[in-house]
């Protein structure tokens, strides 16, 4: 099962429900202001995107949004740190939506190329 997490205001978010929708994938939505991931669901959307991107600062880099607001308060952290404000600041920081497929496969931002190998 497929899981989006992201929130109803996002147009990202939107389109990512959209185009699993159109393609009849079944997925769940979580809304990021009602519920963030555990901590669990956070290390493995981390640990996936690791391996595709090629390392921890690669990682941080991918998930995380620039153009938030609270951009500045980690743009000067190390890596670890960086890692812990994501987790604790999932709907300010993180690029969104962020999509799991099972507890190996994950990604943020669109990635339609990717989800298409999903189904």
């Amino acid at each position: 099962m497929i899981q989006i997490f992201g929130t109803n205001k996002s147009f990202d978010c939107k389109s990512a429900q959209r185009f699993f929708k159109e393609r009849r994938i079944p997925f769940q939505f979580i809304d990021l202001k009602e519920k963030e991931m555990s901590q669990g669901e956070f290390e493995s959307v981390f640990s996936s995107i690791k391996k595709q991107s090629g390392g921890k600062a690669e990682a941080v880099e991918a998930m995380t949004d620039k153009n938030s607001k609270d951009y500045a308060s980690i743009a000067y952290l190390d890596d670890e740190d960086k890692v812990e404000k994501l987790f604790e600041n999932q709907l300010t920081l993180l690029k969104l939506p962020v999509c799991r497929n099972g507890k190996t496969e994950a990604t943020v931002g669109m990635q339609q190329k990717i989800w298409e190998t999903w189904s």
